[in-house]
């Protein structure tokens, strides 16, 4: 069974070399990883997005814009859309344009709807009628499950019902995508998987009401860092993880169909972590006597406890988490001190890139 090392690396490069790769959500903190990642593999990637939803943005800051076909673009906007499938005529399609912010659903519920549904419907009616189209993967959330507060994790057979707007849209997203599979897709020729990722952390990403770009923010600033939930337990991983996981099921579905389907990708139950223990690690990993307060501000509800059971996608494609979370912590601080400190960010994603595959040179 191939290992997530310099050998997985070496399988991403054959396959994806030369193929043509349409991401949604491109300029965001995941996209814009895994816009990099798929480059660096060889492949021709044109990403669809909005702008960068955060000033600073990843995006901006390694330049990627100079890297690869960037469109700006609303999903909500099927006409142009459709567009973009006739130009580039895709291979592999990696849906992970949304509105990802919980409390940011609250506020406005009907763009998040607009947004994460007909966004999802969009895609794959360009997918349905893009016959170059031979793999698909819409990116979800772990927040999917009807959360019931269990001690055990969550598996890709428990119910669907998201409880907020956003959990609840990615629900509606994630049905969307069964529907089209089953009505359009039974007879072949695309593949399509959803995966569900727990939450992830690392270098780049300035999102508001997130626990580490809080914690960076209030170091950056030498103040404390405010915790509205310390006691809630996260299933907390480094990006690079499940991005590595949809740059497989992307790849092992469009060489075979048998493995499309419904993919948790989260760390081992060690690593879910409440936000307080999570913090704690930042401020070791960050030094200069950071601390955190518990200030709980009141605010809608949010899930309590949430873990993912990923012992799936470890049976069918072998993988294992490359980081622990502690790991995952000091490598987002590694990233953001590079930044602070005015390096090439291009270089330093490209050096974790290669670290998180082949290890320290």
């Amino acid at each position: 069974m191939t290992s997530w090392t310099s050998e997985k690396w070496n399988e991403f490069c054959e396959f994806y070399k030369g193929k043509k790769v349409l991401i949604t959500g491109h300029t965001g903190f995941k996209g814009s990883w895994l816009s990099r990642m798929l480059a660096n593999a060889g492949a021709q990637v044109t990403g669809y997005s909005l702008n960068p939803p955060t000033d600073p943005s990843l995006f901006y800051i390694a330049g990627l814009s100079d890297t690869m076909d960037s469109v700006i673009g609303d999903i909500r906007d099927l006409a142009h859309l459709k567009e973009v499938f006739l130009k580039t005529q895709p291979e592999v399609v990696f849906h992970l344009a949304a509105q990802p912010i919980v409390r940011d659903s609250y506020k406005d519920p009907v763009y998040t709807y607009e947004t994460n549904v007909m966004g999802t419907v969009n895609i794959l009616e360009c997918v349905r009628l893009t016959p170059s189209v031979r793999s698909f993967l819409n990116v979800t959330t772990d927040k999917v499950y009807e959360n019931k507060e269990w001690e055990y994790g969550y598996r890709e057979c428990d119910p669907l019902d998201g409880y907020d707007p956003y959990s609840n849209s990615k629900s509606c997203s994630e049905l969307v995508t069964h529907s089209y599979a089953k009505s359009f897709f039974s007879e072949g020729g695309t593949a399509i998987s959803t995966s569900r990722a727990g939450n992830v952390i690392g270098g780049g990403d300035f999102a508001n009401d997130r626990i580490i770009p809080d914690c960076i923010r209030a170091a950056s600033s030498h103040e404390d860092i405010i915790l509205r939930n310390p006691h809630s337990t996260r299933p907390f991983q480094h990006v690079l993880e499940p991005l590595s996981v949809y740059m497989t099921i992307a790849m092992k579905q469009y060489e075979d169909a048998s493995f499309q389907g419904y993919y948790n990708v989260g760390p081992d139950d060690k690593d879910c972590i409440t936000t307080g223990d999570l913090t704690d690690l930042f401020c070791e990993a960050w030094g200069q006597g950071m601390k955190w307060v518990n200030r709980f501000e009141g605010g809608p509800h949010e899930a309590n406890f949430l873990k993912l059971d990923c012992s799936k996608i470890k049976k069918v494609f072998g993988w294992t988490p490359r980081y622990e979370v502690k790991e995952a912590v000091e490598k987002t601080v590694e990233w953001t001190r590079a930044y602070l400190d005015g390096e090439d960010m291009l270089q330093v994603m490209d050096g974790q890139i290669e670290e998180f595959f082949n290890g320290k040179a």
